[in-house]
């Protein structure tokens, strides 16, 4: 959940990775700093805690000349948020600087034996061992004192090393945190994250787990924990940095709100006809496998698991399997029957989730069929998974998902779909309404956000309030808990999302005037009933918002605001119903003045339990 930045060549560093941290700082803001070895032969190192601005503001553009380096921001886990333990670390010597993103399970009985040994240590962190290991280990040959090094640690990461002995290397490895390698013309880049080196290289190396990498100005070797060679593709990104930035928007939530007309549509792009036939490619090689499953788990946190209740929803309702969502940081400790004829869908936006990845390795090594649905490609969950459904959404960099939620929802009714298709539980025709339904998903989103100037308009009395309730059923129920969570994360208003008919039982009774209600009321088998939990609210004088499909003229008697979004069939509602959500969370944010992109106290990619 930190960003890691690197660069060797024969440009000064330090502005490449000052600029490769502000396109990173999507993933740890507690902290920033740099290491660079000077054109003096020194290694210089500077940290501060907070926002990036806090180091630039530090620095004044006063970064000496000299390169290689290394660059990192912080998200805290092991040690509080301070200069101290700020990245880079040093080892006792001031010769060698290390950045590290993940978790050393391990770090305290090491610490322990290494301050036996005499190393002097200046922080809390875990990251600290990693680079006093390296020290001990190191005989002249950086690469394999880093091997030598991560072979006594257990955990995740992904480090970038440099050392004063070698003015023309920068070391990188991971191992269940993701790290690329770019390849540029006579230099080279370590990055957590495409962004931060796009400027300078569209070629990139995406590392395994395991891999050490040795890179150089003349390119890039890889080794394994074995120290044997290996070879890994070289990828071609394909979209441009301008993809990354906020395009004329304010924030890059508002902008990703905006592209998911054009994410949803990259989400069928291939997978759905003009007839409405559907084809997911990427199954069709474990549709054995898929014809003998007999139970279903959607595993996800956050609002990935929010749009794994839906699939859930559909794949039961579709293919006739019992479903279930399942929260991915619990499934292993209370985990359900998993054999070899259940599978496993895994969902996440950055692939590296520390709390899906570990019910996966669970169900893999009890024999089930694992498919992933993620944005990122080679990322961590893809590589034990038997079949990968990417989402083609393109990069998302605000820290609260919106278009990763929808072609998440997307994917996994195509997943439904298919399911359905293979087990013969839906005819064609009916499968290529469903199909010809999600081609219209695009148009519809687009036409929702024209909504924008009453939701800012709603946004503005609400700014004040303290409490706000969601409610939905059926499939409204996710699109109301992933309702709640946006306001949450975005403007830190308590937010609760409930299944309508649970009001009656106990909820209610924190309405009052000052506590709005939110309640997905579009067309349903349920449509009554909601209206029917309404109508209570309104009774006990709580205002109401609605969102509503065009055409309905009994809900404005139940609610003071109402959002009206275009019809579709109820199996889709959820990509269509959550966008008003999404921007009236932005708007509340922006009306109380919190930071949008980058909410306090959390990371975009969640990397440790």
């Amino acid at each position: 959940m930190c960003g890691i930045v690197g660069y060797v060549g024969p440009r000064d560093a330090a502005p490449i990775l000052l600029e490769g941290l502000r396109r990173l700082e999507y993933r740890g803001y507690d902290s920033a700093g740099l290491a660079v070895l000077t054109d003096d032969g020194e290694v210089f190192v500077e940290k501060k805690a907070g926002k990036l601005s806090n180091l630039t503001d530090h620095l004044n553009g006063s970064a000496p000349a000299g390169h290689p380096g290394i660059a990192h921001t912080r998200w805290a886990t092991h040690g509080r948020p301070n200069d101290a333990n700020a990245h880079p670390h040093r080892d006792c010597s001031g010769r060698l600087a290390l950045i590290h993103n993940g978790i050393i399970e391990n770090y305290a009985e090491i610490k322990e034996r290494l301050l036996s040994a005499g190393h002097r240590f200046t922080s809390e962190t875990d990251t600290e061992v990693l680079a006093h290991l390296i020290e001990e280990r190191y005989q002249g040959d950086l690469v394999e004192a880093v091997r030598d090094a991560l072979g006594e640690v257990r955990g995740a990461y992904a480090i970038g090393v440099m050392h004063l002995d070698h003015p023309n290397r920068i070391v990188g490895a991971r191992m269940n945190v993701p790290l690329i390698v770019g390849l540029g013309n006579g230099e080279g880049f370590l990055a957590s994250d495409v962004p931060a080196i796009l400027e300078h290289t569209k070629n990139v190396v995406i590392l395994q787990e395991g891999d050490i990498a040795d890179v150089t100005p003349e390119g890039v070797t890889i080794i394994g924990m074995d120290g044997v060679k290996v070879e890994r593709p070289v990828t071609k990104i394909r979209w441009n940095i301008a993809a990354a930035e906020k395009g004329g928007f304010p924030h890059f939530t508002l902008k990703e709100i905006y592209e998911q007309p054009h994410a949803i549509g990259e989400a069928l792009r291939g997978r759905v006809d003009d007839a409405g036939n559907v084809k997911l490619p990427e199954l069709e090689a474990i549709e054995e496998k898929l014809r003998r499953v007999e139970r279903v788990y959607v595993v996800g946190c956050g609002t990935a698991r929010y749009a794994g209740e839906v699939g859930a929803h559909l794949i039961q309702s579709w293919a006739g399997l019992p479903a279930n969502g399942q929260i991915g940081s619990e499934m292993r400790y209370s985990p359900p029957p998993i054999d070899d004829r259940t599978l496993v869908i895994s969902v996440s936006q950055s692939g590296e989730t520390a709390d899906t990845l570990a019910p996966q390795k669970l169900a893999s090594e009890r024999g089930a069929v694992i498919v992933v649905v993620t944005n990122v490609v080679g990322s961590a969950l893809t590589r034990e998974a038997d079949a990968v459904c990417y989402l083609q959404a393109g990069p998302e960099v605000a820290v609260a998902s919106t278009k990763a939620f929808v072609t998440q929802v997307v994917v996994l009714e195509m997943i439904a779909l298919h399911l359905a298709q293979l087990r013969g539980t839906m005819s064609d025709r009916r499968r290529r309404s469903f199909g010809l339904a999600l081609r219209d998903l695009p148009g519809q989103a687009a036409e929702v956000l024209k909504l924008a100037p009453q939701v800012k308009k709603l946004a503005r009395r609400w700014a004040g309030v303290r409490d706000v309730m969601f409610v939905g059923r059926a499939l409204g129920f996710p699109v109301a808990m992933e309702g709640a969570l946006k306001l949450k994360e975005l403007s830190y208003v308590h937010a609760e999302g409930y299944a309508a008919g649970e009001l009656k039982h106990g909820p209610i009774a924190l309405l009052d005037p000052q506590t709005p209600l939110v309640a997905i009321a579009t067309k349903s088998a349920t449509y009554e009933k909601v209206v029917s939990n309404v109508a209570e609210v309104h009774a006990r004088e709580a205002p109401v918002v609605a969102v509503a499909t065009v055409g309905d003229e009994v809900i404005d008697r139940y609610a003071q605001d109402v959002l009206y979004v275009p019809e579709t069939p109820e199996e889709m509602s959820p990509v269509i119903a959550i966008v008003p959500l999404q921007l009236l969370a932005y708007e509340v944010a922006v009306a109380r003045g919190a930071d949008v992109d980058q909410p306090r106290n959390l990371a975009k990619s969640v990397t440790v339990e």
